[in-house]
């Protein structure tokens, strides 16, 4: 797969997307995002509860979080909150990926990194 990026599931589905739904897709097995325990109360109203664990996760390094329920201030709480590049990409959930959304992808890949190899890339 030359993404130019390392996938990983952020997914309440956790290591079962591995199971259930990467078989289905043509994925491999996938490194998974553990997500806490219990909502943290900090988080701004609105902002979606994945959204501080995924940009703690990310520690800086740039990344792409694909999602149907990303928000206006989820983008706003990243833009923040985040020192590195981040695409907060929502998708339609009746839909799912299609072409446009793996174009939209792909151009951010090449403008976040631009200059370096697809191996030296360290995207999560």
């Amino acid at each position: 797969m030359a993404l130019g990026c390392h996938l990983v599931w952020a997914s309440t589905w956790a290591e079962d997307a591995n199971e259930s739904v990467a078989p289905r897709i043509g994925l491999p097995r996938l490194p998974v995002v553990e997500w806490p325990d219990a909502c943290d109360d900090d988080t701004p109203h609105g902002v979606h509860w994945k959204t501080r664990p995924l940009v703690e996760w990310a520690d800086g390094r740039p990344f792409i979080w694909v999602d149907d329920e990303i928000s206006a201030m989820d983008r706003l709480w990243v833009a923040a909150g985040h020192p590195g590049p981040s695409l907060l990409h929502r998708v339609d959930p009746a839909k799912g990926l299609v072409d446009a959304d793996f174009a939209a992808l792909a151009r951010w890949l090449r403008a976040a990194a631009p200059t370096t190899s697809h191996e030296d890339r360290r995207f999560p």
